[in-house]
């Protein structure tokens, strides 16, 4: 089940907001964690009992360690932290990489292992690191362990960011699991919220994902540099909408619920530098990051040659995150380089260059590790990566990519537009100011982009998410 389907907006949503408000508080997150596992199961039926397998090994981690650190013997509660993080490594690792590993043992040793390729859980890598921020969290005396398994199951589980998060660490929503705010101004701020991401996704990403697989279907034999820049131009902003647009419904939906959620993107393709992107792109992700590894290996505070050395290992394991392919550690490796040449050489350079200037450099850079990101291998993004200086069988222009450019030029100008705050910020204005005809236009508005999605959605058929994989 994904949120922007028929069923889901008119059925599924209905029928949990509906329980979930009738009920008294204390039945709330029972409401929410079943209709969670439903919501689960619907597209992974027995991977629901893996989910159940890990709120049940973190849940009673989490009363363990209380009980180690209570009694003051923190060498046994470091242990239980240690054994329960290889736990979730374990289960992760076996469904995401073991392929992967198996693989790249047969291209480099004399051996052909045989296995059988799994299915990925959905969300495993976004749950792990969820259970995994609580463990560790309580260890450090952050939080303190849930007593309660529906309230930590509910956490894990909940539906409005279980698939493709933002990534919520127990931390954040400790207190709003005991304890929320559920108004009618809430929910009609979630509503904005989750009518903004469902335009995002239905009217810009799945367009020009359209776009994109078009293009991707030709083959870089049959590209000239032009349409390979409008395909990766493509998918640079279904990638964007896709995510961004999930993000913004997991938002909503929280706020729907009581609960808020952190913020996972605040308009990265308006960044002038490659570490500037990073920190408004996927932010649940790169705090993650900082806090549980790159911090504990020390950070910046260990001179130069250790921070590089923990920028590479940061960024390596967050293109492994994203995928069990070299391309994707390839892609980690690459923002890695780029981060620590701005740290180190190009700082000072970048500031002195106009602002257009660095907003296209880093665009530019940002497209080439898109190419590494949507490709198969090293192999083909190499070729794509030709085809955008002309090394493709066509050249660098041909009526094919003029076909193309001429065809996406007006989604192009939209989704552009749509990558900057400006639309976003009048829109919402529109219904916070004090004048009600203003207040009418926004909803108006709103009421619009749903209509629009709606019908889109009877008919295309269309509508994966990208993040879905990961």
């Amino acid at each position: 089940m994904i949120f922007s389907s028929i069923f889901f907006v008119f059925v599924f949503l209905p029928v949990v907001l509906a329980i979930y408000y009738v009920v008294p508080f204390r039945a709330k997150n029972t409401v929410l964690l079943f209709s969670s596992l439903i919501f689960y199961a619907w597209g992974e039926p027995v991977y629901v009992l893996l989910m159940l397998l890990s709120i049940g090994i973190n849940f009673i981690s989490g009363l363990e360690l209380e009980g180690y650190m209570n009694a003051g013997n923190m060498k046994k509660a470091k242990h239980a932290c240690i054994i329960t993080a290889v736990i979730n490594f374990l289960i992760l690792g076996f469904y995401k990489y073991y392929g992967f590993v198996i693989d790249s043992l047969n291209a480099v040793l004399p051996v052909d292992i045989s296995y059988k390729e799994l299915a990925l859980p959905i969300g495993i890598s976004f749950y792990t690191f969820q259970t995994m921020s609580y463990v560790i969290d309580v260890y450090r005396g952050k939080v303190r362990a849930q007593h309660d398994i529906v309230a930590f199951g509910a956490y894990v589980s909940m539906f409005p960011q279980l698939i493709a998060g933002p990534i919520v660490r127990y931390a954040d929503v400790e207190r709003q699991l005991q304890k929320r705010t559920i108004s009618l101004e809430k929910f009609g701020e979630g509503a904005v919220w989750f009518l903004r991401g469902l335009g995002k996704k239905v009217l810009l990403a799945n367009n020009t994902g359209s776009f994109y697989e078009s293009v991707a279907a030709l083959g870089t034999s049959e590209m000239s540099a032009l349409t390979a820049w409008v395909g990766c131009f493509a998918y640079t902003m279904q990638i964007y909408f896709d995510f961004g647009g999930y993000s913004d419904m997991a938002i909503g939906l929280g706020k729907m619920l009581g609960f808020d959620f952190m913020r996972n993107f605040d308009y990265p393709y308006t960044s002038k530098s490659i570490a500037e992107f990073w920190r408004r792109w996927h932010i649940s992700l790169g705090s993650w990051f900082r806090e549980y590894v790159y911090i504990p290996l020390g950070g910046n505070r260990a001179g130069t040659l250790k921070t590089i050395r923990n920028l590479l290992v940061v960024w390596g394991l967050t293109g492994l995150w994203h995928g069990a392919a070299w391309n994707f550690v390839f892609w980690g490796v690459y923002y890695g380089i780029i981060i620590c040449l701005e740290k180190y050489i190009l700082k000072d350079l970048l500031k002195r260059l106009p602002g257009a200037a660095q907003h296209i450099y880093t665009m530019v850079l940002v497209m080439v590790g898109w190419v590494m990101f949507f490709s198969p291998s090293m192999g083909s993004a190499a070729a794509y990566l030709g085809a955008m200086i002309g090394f493709g069988g066509k050249g660098l222009l041909d009526m094919t990519g003029f076909y193309y450019l001429k065809s996406i030029l007006l989604l192009g100008i939209a989704a552009a537009i749509g990558c900057t705050p400006f639309v976003y910020r009048k829109f919402s204005e529109l219904l916070w100011k004090e004048d009600r005809y203003m207040r009418v236009v926004g909803v108006v508005v709103y009421a619009g982009i749903f209509l629009i999605s709606t019908a889109y959605l009877v008919n295309d058929t269309y509508n994966p998410f990208l993040y879905f994989r990961f």
